[in-house]
């Protein structure tokens, strides 16, 4: 009997499972290594992936005096 697979966790809409990135700073050292920065996506701290527990942001429309004002 085969296992059953596992879900598979939601990619990160802001940075679509790309979640560190090196980002070069120009310069160079005296040894001559490249200076680089991990950077991390802010919204999923790295990991690539969102929790399912999150819902997305919904756009609620308000009437207020017989016009539609977005909040």
């Amino acid at each position: 009997m085969t296992d059953r697979a596992r879900a598979v966790p939601p990619i990160c809409p802001d940075c679509h499972g790309f979640a560190s990135a090196a980002v070069s700073s120009g310069g160079r050292d005296r040894h001559g290594h490249l200076r680089t920065l991990t950077v991390n996506c802010p919204a999923c701290h790295g990991t690539g992936t969102v929790s399912r527990s999150v819902p997305a942001p919904v756009l609620v429309a308000v009437v207020s005096d017989r016009r539609e004002v977005s909040r």
